[in-house]
């Protein structure tokens, strides 16, 4: 019976390290959904802002499935990818919303960017205890 009440505590807490990443997978996927007459310009920092919000975005979604993934460090690499799955699903989702265009290049360097660069951070600053600390 112990044994059972611990798997279906470790499936709760399991489960609701993931919602970061899932609410970050749909505020993602509701930018992207946005035809292109709705998105605002800025200008002449239009360019700027809208590929800075693709390092932010994917960022937040790395971050938020390394944290599912429980801050491993050996599985960062997994986090990544997952993140750079989802930016690729996502440049195919834009081919089918009004006046958007999917761009490889996006992926390539600022989603990319984005992710690497929120793990390499979270992989610097985040201290994990290991079980045989005392601390």
């Amino acid at each position: 019976m112990a044994f059972y009440l611990s798997l279906v505590k470790m499936k709760k807490v399991a489960f609701w390290n993931w919602i970061p990443a899932l609410v970050t997978m749909m505020i993602i996927f509701w930018f992207s959904s946005r035809p292109a007459d709705e998105l605002p310009v800025f200008r002449w920092a239009d360019t700027i802002i809208k590929k800075s919000g693709h390092m932010i975005g994917y960022a937040f979604l790395a971050h938020g499935y390394g944290y599912a993934l429980g801050r491993d460090k050996n599985k960062r690499w997994l986090a990544w990818l997952l993140a750079i799955l989802y930016a690729l699903t996502d440049e195919f989702h834009q081919a089918f919303v009004s006046g958007r265009h999917p761009s490889i290049w996006d992926v390539i360097i600022f989603d990319n960017l984005g992710a690497s660069l929120a793990l390499w951070l979270s992989n610097r600053f985040t201290k994990i205890k290991r079980p045989d600390e005392n601390i």
